[in-house]
């Protein structure tokens, strides 16, 4: 692991970042004393995707209106005030 001056870390920012992102981390120094260590953070987990269960749940033909009669109830709503 190299060890750089804060000085010529701050002039090599950019190619000392890249070098970590490849596996290769590195220490700041001041004055000749280690300060810091510079290490890449770990990768973000990819998000979930919508659709992954695809073909293992059967949503019923009638999913959008499930307990629609219990829910005008719950409103006050007729049925026929709601068509």
């Amino acid at each position: 692991m190299i060890t750089v001056n804060i000085g010529e870390a701050k002039k090599q920012l950019s190619r000392l970042v890249d070098q970590v992102v490849k596996g290769e981390p590195f220490i700041i120094a001041k004055a000749g004393k280690p300060m810091v260590k510079v290490v890449a953070l770990d990768a973000p987990k990819a998000p979930r995707r919508l659709g992954f269960m695809e073909g293992e749940i059967d949503v019923p033909e009638d999913f959008d209106r499930m307990g629609e009669t219990e829910i005008e109830m719950l409103f006050g709503i007729t049925p026929s005030d709601s068509r």
